[in-house]
């Protein structure tokens, strides 16, 4: 790198420093600054393109399976793996009229880069970094005498998308529990900045919702218990007063549902209801993924990939042998 560059790579940074906002991102976090966004193959950002739609088919079909397998309709045991330690309560209400067919409007990948190809290690639908990525994609896009490809999305694409989440002229709610409370600047920023919109940030105390209001929950369900608007904010979008995502469905909030994926028996209703070509597509960016189900095996029967008979034989594995993320 000529001196040039390097002076040029200095100004970038320092643009991108006095650009973060006064009161953070994240709070209580820190980054160091790269002087130019993170470059990706042509191949690449069309794959990632085309994936948005392949995830919301995963939804819906799992969606589907899961209340299929309570109305016996599908094996028993997706919902057994998949209720475990839920309130009965919490899954009943996402059976009922109102988020019965409801999915999350925001699927954030959690991805990989390998030499291999891209990896999907999580789907969240609640996922910190909105804002942040926002914030990301106005500032590289406004660098001064930036060369190269554009940063993708431009400048307003992740304000508009989230914008488009909320019901036409609502109100629109922003929930961020005290758990997430991380992320809560960056959901002030995110507010800020989307100019069309009217958009509040709240804790879990605000109840003051008005009739049509719109709210997106950044909270998670297995954190209920402490936050106080949880129930009037679910009743109130059960009764059809609010317009709420995501809905309260805990299927979309389980790891596991990459472990049904992977199940050979669910594989003729995964080819129904994805189709071929989005299965297959799945099946080679999500990692093999098991339950980890104590039940025991027939002497002849092994885990699938591993050639173990039972998981506490994992102890046993070298390190080499245990590339595995439990």
């Amino acid at each position: 790198m000529n001196q040039t560059n390097i002076e040029s790579a200095i100004h970038h940074a320092q643009q991108v420093r006095s650009s973060l906002p006064a009161e953070g991102l994240f709070e209580g976090h820190t980054w160091r600054i790269s002087p130019e966004p993170f470059p990706l193959e042509p191949r690449l950002v069309k794959q990632l393109e085309k994936l948005g739609r392949v995830l919301l088919q995963f939804y819906r079909a799992l969606n589907l399976l899961h209340r299929k397998s309570h109305e016996q309709a599908a094996p028993e045991w997706v919902a057994e793996w998949m209720d475990a330690g839920k309130p009965d309560a919490l899954i009943q209400r996402g059976f009922g009229k109102t988020f019965k067919q409801s999915l999350p409007k925001v699927i954030r990948p959690d991805i990989l880069l390998t030499d291999e190809g891209f990896v999907i290690s999580e789907l969240d639908s609640i996922p910190g970094g909105i804002g942040l990525t926002g914030w990301l994609n106005q500032t590289y896009s406004d660098l001064e005498n930036q060369e190269g490809p554009k940063v993708i999305g431009g400048s307003k694409g992740m304000l508009e998308g989230f914008s488009d989440i909320f019901q036409e002229d609502s109100v629109a709610h922003v929930i961020v529990s005290e758990e997430a409370k991380t992320y809560r600047p960056e959901m002030q920023w995110l507010a800020a900045n989307i100019l069309n919109r009217n958009i509040q940030v709240h804790d879990d105390q605000f109840t003051g919702f008005n009739e049509g209001d719109s709210v997106y929950r950044f909270f998670e369900l297995f954190d209920l218990d402490n936050v106080a608007n949880a129930n009037t904010i679910f009743d109130q979008a059960e009764a059809g007063r609010i317009h709420l995502t995501p809905p309260p469905k805990s299927v979309f909030e389980e790891k596991a549902s990459f472990a049904l994926l992977h199940n050979r028996n669910l594989e003729p209703f995964w080819n129904q209801h994805l189709g071929g070509g989005f299965f297959k597509t799945l099946l080679q960016h999500v990692p093999y993924t098991w339950m980890i189900d104590p039940a025991p095996l027939p002497p002849q029967g092994a885990i699938p990939r591993l050639g173990l008979t039972n998981w506490h034989q994992l102890k046993n594995l070298s390190q080499k042998e245990r590339h595995l993320i439990l």
